[in-house]
């Protein structure tokens, strides 16, 4: 079973989620310019070498460089991102596996208002910390501690 072109009604949902339940992973698409493909990539990587590269295939078709706020748009499988956003390739991961945690969340038909939120920024952090475990980069595992500190910090409602 192929994933639908587009995930936006109760059918293209199901469809979707039979599709993953059945082992189907996304071709992951960069689409902007060769400066926003670059950034992108330098967070990938960090996904890569965090394990959660399959994870974002799973729910991520495409990364695409928008003028806007950046966002997850669901019904596309897409995270739109404003190149200006991508300053810090560990908080642009994290971005990254946040919003395919929300697309997760969506396909599983788990609903986002009060605790979706709070499940996306749960697996940012467990994210995070797992880069940190996994890397040999001391400077990256300088820089996940402190977005790990940043994200304790600041309260979450």
């Amino acid at each position: 079973m192929d994933f639908p072109e587009r995930v936006y009604t109760k059918d293209e949902v199901k469809q979707a989620k039979e599709a993953i339940d059945n082992g189907y992973k996304h071709n992951l698409q960069k689409k902007g310019s060769p400066e926003f493909a670059a950034k992108v990539q330098k967070a990938l990587d960090l996904i890569k070498t965090a394990g959660y590269y399959e994870f974002l295939r799973t729910y991520i078709r495409t990364i695409k460089e928008i003028e806007g706020l950046s966002q997850l748009r669901e019904q596309e499988a897409a995270i739109w991102y404003n190149i200006k956003a991508l300053d810090d390739p560990i908080d642009d991961a994290g971005f990254i596996i946040q919003k395919t945690q929300q697309m997760k969340d969506f396909i599983d038909g788990r609903l986002y208002y009060e605790t979706g939120e709070i499940r996306a920024v749960n697996k940012r952090l467990e994210f995070i910390e797992t880069l940190k475990n996994k890397t040999d980069d001391p400077e990256i595992k300088r820089r996940c501690e402190e977005n790990l500190k940043k994200w304790n910090e600041e309260p979450f409602p």
